[in-house]
């Protein structure tokens, strides 16, 4: 793999942590701010809603320049936005820094995608992306956890400094490291690429993603109190079983991405399916000690091992025009599944049977979502019988 791949996994894994630490500290925030565990929750929606709305105007906006450009001006934003969470005074300035924050995430990762893509051979595609997306893992295996550690030792706007600091790093090696012609301008107009995502195989593919990944965050967003208040753990332990979380992160991405390159649709189902089972079982693991640990690692295994071939899939089915606008809407499809998640799972908490009923209710999400593959898979069978009929009765 070309050393440009790891400066791409630099970005992400800024990304990562500032995307995913808020969830260590919510119980710290909350305090601080003045407002509510499931208000502070909200920062996470906030954070995913910006990312939806950031994915589709950045990448219109910057579809001409040069995509080594457009990664360091959204690397410069987001350390920008990490300032912000770091001095904000208030919880409505910490949302919309986060928000300001997120709007570089979608298309950094649309953009890097397309750019990972083309820098090795197509066989080896999905394991390119794989590689970039390691930067999220790991900044769950490192990140994460220490960012939690720091904001609960020194307050929670330490970590956002610390944060911003990662970010200046990650303009640096993106800078010197992904070459000039990485992903020349973009030669198509941006209604083409509009009129590409309108293609029924890639609007099913973006609800497809958006369907598995509120299942991971319905129960990952309430990770701290379910494993405190279900699980028996302490607070100071949450931090450490993040870690067993962030090892499953790696180890799925990894492995789906290596399964993508092979067999890219049996890996969609097979993933999803896996997601479904550890959901389920969770609902009854997360009431033991060792269960628990189990199965956040499980959750982290089989929840990122959709990434690689949902981003794959969607990138196939929008192939030529408008493949950065689809590459990186179907990032913000990831993020507004967060959101969905992150909703459902406080409706279920405040509104439903209660936080013990979480994974179960969160293991129907992605069952859905298999349901949207088969439907796609059948309308594309079908499409292909007509274009064939055609052409057999020409030949007769």
């Amino acid at each position: 793999m070309p050393l440009a791949l790891f400066a791409l996994t630099a970005g992400a894994f800024g990304i990562g942590v500032t995307e995913f630490v808020i969830m260590g500290l919510l119980m710290e925030v909350g305090t601080d701010l003045g407002v509510s565990i499931s208000t502070a929750g909200l920062l996470i929606s906030g954070y995913a809603l910006g990312v939806v709305a950031g994915a589709p105007v950045l990448t219109v906006l910057t579809g001409r320049w040069p995509r080594k450009r457009v990664l360091l001006v959204l690397m410069v934003l987001f350390t920008l936005g990490n300032i912000g969470c770091a001095i904000a005074p208030s919880y409505g300035a910490l949302m919309a820094a986060r928000v300001l924050t997120a709007l570089s995430h979608g298309t950094f990762f649309g953009v890097g995608s397309v750019v990972a893509t083309g820098l090795v051979s197509p066989d080896r595609r999905a394991s390119a992306i794989a590689l970039m997306f390691t930067g999220l893992t790991v900044a769950n295996i490192l990140g994460v956890p220490l960012g939690t550690w720091l904001g609960q030792g020194l307050g929670w706007r330490a970590t956002f400094w610390a944060v911003a600091g990662i970010g200046l790093v990650a303009v640096l090696v993106i800078a010197f490291f992904v070459p000039r012609d990485a992903g020349a301008v973009e030669s198509s107009d941006w209604r083409d690429d509009v009129k590409a995502l309108s293609r029924r195989p890639v609007l099913l593919g973006l609800l497809t993603t958006v369907l598995g990944f509120a299942g991971v965050f319905a129960v990952f967003t309430y990770v701290a109190p379910l494993l405190t208040q279900l699980s028996g753990f302490s607070a100071s332990a949450v931090s450490p079983v993040l870690l067993v979380f962030g090892g499953g992160l790696v180890v799925g991405n990894l492995v789906g991405g290596k399964l993508a390159d092979r067999w890219l649709v049996p890996t969609i189902l097979g993933s999803l399916a896996a997601l479904v089972l550890v959901l389920g079982g969770m609902t009854f693991g997360v009431h033991d000690r060792v269960g628990a640990v189990v199965f956040v690692a499980l959750l982290g295994a089989a929840g990122f091992a959709t990434v690689p071939p949902l981003q794959m899939w969607v990138l196939e089915k929008a192939s030529g025009a408008g493949q950065s606008l689809a590459s990186s809407l179907n990032i913000g499809a990831f993020n507004l599944g967060n959101a969905l998640g992150a909703w459902l799972g406080g409706e279920v908490i405040a509104r439903g049977p209660g936080l013990q009923a979480v994974p179960w209710v969160a293991a129907l999400v992605p069952l859905a979502a298999i349901v949207v593959v088969l439907v796609a898979l059948r309308l594309e069978s079908g499409a292909r019988a007509v274009e064939v009929s055609p052409m057999r009765r020409r030949a007769s």
